[in-house]
């Protein structure tokens, strides 16, 4: 249990948080507050942290913050989202920018209260970015300015100082290139797909055109003439067909009484059918010759069911082949500057979880044998007693079966900044903990290749986008580390997480069936595989076209496969989000600085020879 605290900000966060998930409409959402960059996914909100001064800009930016995250949570179809999305980069821009305006300007007109906090939030942000100040337009990201502009046709407030000042540097190009396409927008405001279209329009009007990609509207229209052309051309011609079947009627009696009067023609007739049976039978590929092919394997072995559009475009890679030596060495020291102060109290936890380990491997003794090494500890008994006998001893070893442990991390976006380097850096220092210990290690991680569907998107696209594709993203699986590599040649590519732009989107459920195929086929006698990840599968481009909870009932198939067949112990730790209902042996912790204390703890317990403190660690569900 949490130990009580006289934090004054504590009760505040959590009134913002109750009052986030009853704005967004979503009582499971999980509300946190980091001084990580914030953030949000499909289940989780991430807010600015409040200190225990509790500034009035800090109360406002976490409010603003709060309900902008909150209201496009409520209002923003994912689907609709991913649909009219255009291809290039700087349209995506302008494309998202005017979508988070209209979500917050929709908020704006049922719940008054919003508007006045995401200005406070626009202020903030404007402020920092120095807007007030500037001049030149170009030191202006133009989507910043058209999201702007969106908000103010929308709500018709005035936007605080310097966002005023960013939005004047643009407006007479707004105005310029878009006319009065905005005179209609509160008759669309409140429908996502009607103001996408408006949206695209808008982006085209800009210049930008020729980034936004196929038409979606167009290409459901051509889909529906093709199936209704294939129904017209599948029709059969009824009126022939009964024709021909009425001449064959007439026809057959008497036909029937010729063969019956003259043998020789019902003999050519005879001859002439079974001509054509074999000619027939010489028509037909032979089964089995030329059969059917064989129905191809099921993608995952947990669900039969779980399909993928496309396998072509994902990879297993090592760390070292995603970046030169050289970028490696310098992302790594990048890592150990970020972590400096960490390592002494990570390095505690290590040693303590080593003499553990050593305490069950040293080697113990047996008493009063008849033979061995003379134990002269009881002498004393025998110098009494003369008739007493010589008592002897010998060493055993104790039983300690050989060990490797994978640790699977979640190299999503939604882990960047803090909680990516610690798990980095707990992970570098477990590995030579346990390797000092003879216990293998294995460090693999998992994201995507690309954001919004990648290459599998594209083919799909191309493909005249079937329905219910299946998983549609390229996946990147990386091995930091394969267990029988030692730590001093590996060491550089946990620097790797830091590179720019590696974390994307998280598919839990194929990650951790990768893993868990890679530690069954391992040697060693017992194999635990720990996850360590900062909230469900998330994939805008596979949830876009398929049901909601596709990969987050995969990750529970995969999960209930893992823990039926037991050849894997599994135990998971969740950043900042309850993974205790996915798995049975789970840990939750709220700050990623007790990441270290539950790792080490969770291996510790595995290794415990007293089955008490066994069940009471694995029994747990969040970390104090």
């Amino acid at each position: 249990m949490s130990k009580p605290t006289d934090n004054p900000a504590d009760p505040f966060k959590k009134a913002l948080a109750e009052a986030t998930k009853t704005l967004a409409d979503d009582t499971e959402l999980s509300v946190t507050f980091s001084v990580d960059p914030s953030g949000q996914t499909n289940d989780s909100i991430r807010l600015p942290q409040v200190s225990r001064r509790m500034t009035r800009d800090e109360v406002m930016l976490a409010r603003g913050t709060a309900d902008a995250y909150a209201l496009r949570h409520r209002h923003h179809d994912a689907g609709v989202n991913a649909k009219y999305m255009p291809q290039g980069n700087m349209a995506r821009e302008l494309y998202e920018a005017m979508e988070t305006a209209r979500c917050e300007a929709v908020g704006a007109r049922t719940m008054p209260g919003t508007a006045g906090n995401i200005d406070a939030k626009i202020n903030v942000d404007a402020t920092r970015r120095g807007y007030g100040d500037v001049k030149d337009k170009a030191q202006i990201p133009l989507a910043t300015a058209v999201g702007y502009w969106v908000r103010q046709q929308a709500t018709g407030r005035a936007l605080p100082k310097g966002a005023e000042n960013a939005l004047d540097l643009w407006r007479g190009f707004i105005e310029e290139s878009t006319g009065d396409r905005l005179d209609g927008i509160d008759d669309v405001l409140a429908d996502q797909t009607a103001f996408a279209r408006l949206a695209r329009q808008m982006i085209d009007d800009l210049g930008y055109g020729d980034q936004l990609g196929d038409d979606p509207d167009q290409e459901d229209e051509d889909q529906e003439e093709e199936g209704e052309t294939d129904e017209d051309e599948q029709e059969p011609d009824s009126t022939g067909d009964d024709e021909d079947q009425e001449q064959d009627d007439e026809a057959s009696p008497e036909q029937s009484q010729d063969q019956q009067d003259d043998p020789s023609q019902a003999q050519v007739s005879m001859d002439d059918m079974a001509d054509e049976e074999m000619g027939e039978e010489a028509e037909m590929p032979d089964s089995d010759e030329q059969g059917e092919p064989p129905a191809p394997q099921p993608v995952s072995d947990a669900d039969p069911n779980y399909t993928v559009y496309t396998e072509a475009f994902d990879e297993v890679v090592g760390a070292e082949d995603l970046a030169e030596p050289a970028e490696l060495e310098r992302l790594r020291a990048y890592l150990d500057q970020q972590l400096e102060p960490l390592k002494g109290a990570v390095s505690r936890l290590a040693n303590k979880l080593q003499r553990r380990l050593q305490a069950q491997q040293n080697r113990s003794w047996e008493f009063d044998l008849e033979e061995g090494i003379l134990d002269a500890g009881r002498l004393a008994r025998v110098v009494a007693n003369p008739t007493t006998p010589l008592s002897f001893k010998m060493e055993r070893d104790t039983e300690f079966r050989d060990t490797c442990v994978t640790l699977l991390l979640d190299n999503s976006g939604s882990m960047r900044g803090r909680p990516i380097s610690i798990a980095a850096i707990c992970a570098d220092v477990l590995a030579r903990t346990l390797e000092r210990c003879g216990v293998k290690v294995e460090i693999l991680g998992f994201t995507t290749r690309a954001w919004k569907g990648g290459l599998s998107r594209e083919a799909w696209l191309k493909d005249g986008r079937p329905a219910t594709p299946g998983r549609l993203n390229d996946l990147r699986h990386i091995i930091y580390k394969s267990a029988d590599a030692p730590w001093r040649r590996v060491r550089p590519n946990l620097g790797l997480m830091m590179k720019e732009g590696l974390l994307k989107e998280n598919i839990d459920g194929e990650a951790l069936e990768w893993a868990h195929r890679r530690a069954t086929a391992r040697p060693e006698a017992r194999k635990i595989l720990m996850v360590i990840s900062d909230g469900a599968p998330v994939d805008d481009s596979t949830l876009s076209v398929n049901p909601a909870n596709y990969l987050e009932k995969h990750l529970r198939d995969v999960i209930a496969m893992v823990e039926k067949r037991k050849a894997v112990e599994l135990l998971a730790i969740g950043i900042g989000h309850d993974v205790t209902r996915y798995y049975d042996r789970a840990v939750t912790i709220t700050d990623v600085e007790q990441l270290a204390g539950a790792m080490t703890e969770q291996l510790a317990s595995l290794f415990d020879s007293d089955p008490r403190a066994r069940a009471r660690v694995k029994g747990m569900r969040r970390a104090s």
